[in-house]
């Protein structure tokens, strides 16, 4: 299964804010799709994250795509629409000390999130798709495809309505 896993287009929220599950809307979401149509396959069916910033590119590729939750990107629970700044020290110093395992205060951890998309995936049925979702769903699923450790995790990176192409042909 190929799965073209596309990243929504940059959000409008200030720099330095602590969003995941928080809904904010995307900045020039027409132009980022009229970009992708020219690299993604025609016809393929959309998956995508609820989260506006997800859904308004979604909405512009494909005529009926299907919203699934767990493409959503991580709840970072009392930490979401807060300053990094602004996030006790102890907090942010007992995440990167279990950087996948660890939970922000009424919030899911990284392997949550990872298991929420390893089951959406596991249960496509389907040769090829495309799932328009957030950095943390990307990372983890590609993670996972390419068996790095939670500590390398943060190596991946992904630009905002960038497509990166996985196979998940092996299953999940």
């Amino acid at each position: 299964m190929i799965l073209y896993l596309v990243r929504h287009p940059q959000p409008k929220i200030d720099p330095g804010i602590c969003y995941g599950s928080l809904d904010v809307e995307a900045e020039n979401a027409q132009a980022v799709a009229e970009r992708l149509r020219t690299e993604l396959p025609p016809g393929l069916p959309v998956w995508s994250s609820p989260l506006r910033r997800c859904r308004d590119l979604a909405e512009r590729l494909h005529p009926a795509p299907v919203f699934d939750a767990r493409l959503r990107e991580m709840d970072f629970g009392a930490w979401e629409g807060r300053p990094w700044d602004a996030i006790p020290r102890a907090e942010i110093d007992a995440w990167a000390a279990d950087v996948a395992g660890y939970a922000p205060p009424g919030g899911e951890s990284p392997h949550a999130l990872q298991r929420r998309a390893l089951e959406f995936v596991a249960g496509l049925a389907v040769a090829e798709a495309v799932i328009v979702t957030h950095a943390g769903v990307i990372r983890t699923l590609l993670a996972h495809r390419r068996g790095l450790p939670p500590a390398r995790w943060s190596e991946l990176r992904f630009a905002y309505g960038a497509c990166t192409v996985v196979d998940f042909g092996g299953g999940v």
